[in-house]
């Protein structure tokens, strides 16, 4: 079998493209395949000659293949597309985090556990000890501003 015919050499790509949409699924590179048996086609009829105007109807069927089915592909295939918090600070307030290293007096800061790292923190003023369970109101740059949280509380 010999490589140097240009038909055989666009179907066996798209095939391989579409082959290739079971391992990397989400309807793109199927369309892309679906735009070299295009090409394939239209060389074997003889609209088009050559590299040039294979590879210029390659782009063009292409595009036109994503915008027009892209949205039914996506609907076919699926995928991964949720929407997480884009604020961070939404995502800290009101957690309960270890202290690691004393807080305070004043403002004076100290460092608490969150994520399974360590951060600086500050408090409301008073001196919170290492080992205490703290309640994170805020972020101030870098470091979490917390709370103590009463002893009623963190039984519930």
């Amino acid at each position: 079998m010999e490589f140097s015919n240009p038909i055989l050499v666009w179907a066996v790509v798209g095939l391989v493209f579409m082959l290739a949409e079971i391992v990397v699924p989400g309807g793109i590179i199927v369309l892309l395949g679906a735009a070299c048996l295009v090409v394939a086609g239209a060389l074997g009829i003889g609209l088009v000659e050559g590299v040039v105007q294979s590879m210029t109807l390659w782009f063009i069927s292409a595009i036109v293949l994503l915008l027009t089915f892209r949205q039914v592909t996506q609907r076919l295939v699926g995928g991964d597309s949720h929407v997480d918090n884009t604020d961070e600070a939404i995502d800290l307030y009101n957690q309960i985090v270890r202290v690691k290293q004393t807080i305070g007096p004043g403002q004076a800061p100290g460092r608490v556990e969150f994520q399974g790292s360590e951060w600086p923190a500050l408090g409301d003023g008073t001196t919170i000890a290492a080992g205490t369970e703290v309640r994170i109101i805020c972020r101030e740059n870098i470091a979490l501003v917390v709370e103590p949280i009463s002893i009623e509380a963190s039984k519930n």
